[in-house]
């Protein structure tokens, strides 16, 4: 085989492979850019719980919105409670915002509570370690490292329901 053909054969296998490689992250990026799992709680004793844990790690609780309140009180019906927990570490966010106040546009960072169609309660919430390094720079550093740890402290107690502690 000539080596014009062994160049061509080398230049499709690498196309084609680099093609499923792209086809195979884009289909996996959804499930990673979302940390989700059990609480092991009720819905009240999760949001409550979240609260608690946010203040004892050193973190400002930002609010909780009720959505599925918000929601019934238009006279429409979810059928499932849903509350978005905010929390914020002011040295963490002035850090990022000195840097790229674009970013606050994802802040405060965020905790879903939601009760599933089983009636199951579930949190969920940006995996923050995964997007940071996207950004780089010291969004990487404060994002990527300090805010991703903390909040898998935070999220520790749901750890009785299994994922929380594999979360890094």
């Amino acid at each position: 085989m000539s080596n014009l053909k062994k160049a061509v054969w080398a230049a499709v296998f690498m196309v084609l492979g680099g093609s499923l490689a792209a086809f195979a992250a884009y289909k996996a990026a959804p499930s990673m850019m979302i940390i989700s799992g059990e609480t092991g709680m009720t819905f009240d004793e999760s949001v409550a719980k979240l609260e608690q844990s946010i203040k004892d790690n050193g973190w400002e609780h930002a609010g909780t919105s009720r959505l599925s309140d918000s929601i019934e009180k238009k006279g429409l019906v979810l059928g499932r409670k849903v509350a978005v927990v905010k929390l914020c570490h002011p040295e963490y966010a002035l850090s990022v915002l000195k840097s790229d106040r674009h970013l606050s546009a994802l802040m405060p960072c965020s905790v879903a509570i939601w009760e599933g169609d089983d009636r199951k309660v579930h949190y969920s919430k940006m995996n923050t370690g995964l997007i940071a390094p996207v950004f780089g720079g010291n969004v990487r550093r404060v994002m990527g490292g300090f805010v991703a740890r903390d909040e898998h402290k935070i999220l520790s107690i749901f750890c009785g329901a299994g994922d929380a502690c594999t979360q890094g």
